[in-house]
């Protein structure tokens, strides 16, 4: 006899966690775990981190292939324009509480972006791959930006800043965020976080975009279900975790005293470790030597040193290597940035992976159901309530 396709048999295996289960195919992304290996339609990670811009990623993320200049200068001056925040949206951040999480805030307003977004047009996707739909990724990859440094002001009791159309994406975050013009060393290392989180293939959030669109809702309900997926301490938050760790242990003298008493105690190390990789994280190799320049450029070399001896007792207790978010903690601080918007920074980049698999979940559609197996309870006598 055939088993029904909608019940579970012996040969389904269960996998908490859906670890190593391939939920679906993609050209956009491939992770190699065992190598150290990630690419983006094909580019090797490193070669993306030393020679792109993120103008140039988030065109290769959406359309599968690098940029000619003219293309790329057309596409810069496109996603610029779609930075300003619009009035009404400018009002909407204002009457956020100052003291709510920069992630809540990020969440509500991307929600209400869809909201505010009164185009004639059906929200829902129109056709395989519909310029509105694109349109609208694009738009949400230059929003996100604003509205991280927009509710940075506004909660310091300043205004939004508006983009500068002579800077690139990663000039005008740090300078919407700050009022002040980044230096070069600033720009670039800023520049290569941002290309080093654009994608990560079928992540947490990146999955629960997927899911979302997959319904065929709107391409905001997509991108409010990533950021809420990467709120999360296990994904995204896990680089404040790694701030704190080290404000938390302030000396390099302390290090080793701290983290051997953490491990005794069988506590995460936050910045260590990966689902996926086996190999060191081919990202943490670049943010590693941009926490080096930043620290020597301002003679601050404690976080770096820190970290490289977190690093050693790591591998010389738990043969574990360090992942993106221990060195990119280092790198946003350098930089200036408060410990609870490197999350959200975590979404300026990743937005334009996340609309990447919208787009291609929205291609090529099938409705994403998986099964549970079942462990409850089994054939219960219902007693009516007076008999209870």
């Amino acid at each position: 006899m055939t088993a029904s396709p909608n019940q579970p048999t012996e040969h389904h295996a269960l996998k908490a966690g859906l670890e190593g289960v391939v939920a679906g195919v993609s050209k956009i992304c491939k992770v190699d775990g065992e190598k150290g290996e990630l690419f983006y339609w094909g580019y090797n990670i490193h070669d993306l981190a030393q020679g792109a811009t993120f103008e140039e990623t988030v065109y290769l993320l959406l359309h599968g292939e690098l940029p000619k200049q003219p293309e790329l200068l057309s596409f810069s001056r496109t996603l610029n324009q779609k930075t300003f925040l619009s009035p009404q949206i400018k009002s909407f951040l204002k009457n956020f509480p100052k003291q709510a999480s920069p992630m809540a805030a990020l969440r509500t307003a991307v929600s209400g972006l869809g909201m505010f977004d009164i185009r004639s047009e059906e929200k829902k996707p129109l056709e395989k791959d519909s310029a509105i739909v694109r349109d609208r990724a694009l738009f949400l990859v230059g929003q996100v930006s604003s509205l991280v440094a927009g509710f940075e002001q506004l909660r310091k009791n300043q205004e939004c800043i508006d983009p500068k159309p002579e800077f690139n994406h990663a000039e005008n975050f740090l300078y919407m965020m700050s009022g002040k013009k980044p230096n070069e060393l600033q720009s670039k290392a800023f520049n290569i976080a941002l290309v080093l989180h654009a994608d990560h293939e079928l992540n947490a959030s990146t999955f629960a975009a997927r899911v979302t669109a997959a319904t065929l809702a709107d391409i905001y309900s997509a991108a409010t279900s990533a950021i809420g997926a990467l709120e999360g301490p296990l994904h995204g938050g896990a680089n404040e975790a790694v701030m704190k760790l080290l404000l938390e242990i302030k000396t390099l003298e302390n290090t080793e005293k701290v983290i051997t008493s953490r491990l005794a105690e069988h506590r995460k190390i936050p910045g260590f470790g990966h689902r996926v990789y086996h190999a060191e994280d081919p990202r943490a190799t670049h943010l590693r030597q941009m926490a080096k320049e930043l620290g020597e450029s301002l003679g601050n070399h404690l976080w770096y040193d820190m970290l490289k001896k977190i690093e050693e007792i790591m591998w010389r207790e738990k043969k574990i290597y360090s992942n993106v978010d221990c060195y990119s903690a280092a790198v946003y601080h350098l930089l200036g940035i408060p410990t609870d918007l490197f999350t959200p920074i975590f979404a300026v980049s990743r937005m334009a992976g996340w609309m990447a698999h919208v787009l291609e979940q929205y291609s090529d559609n099938r409705l994403i159901r998986p099964r549970a197996e079942y462990i409850g309870p089994e054939n219960r006598t219902f007693v009516p309530l007076d008999k209870r």
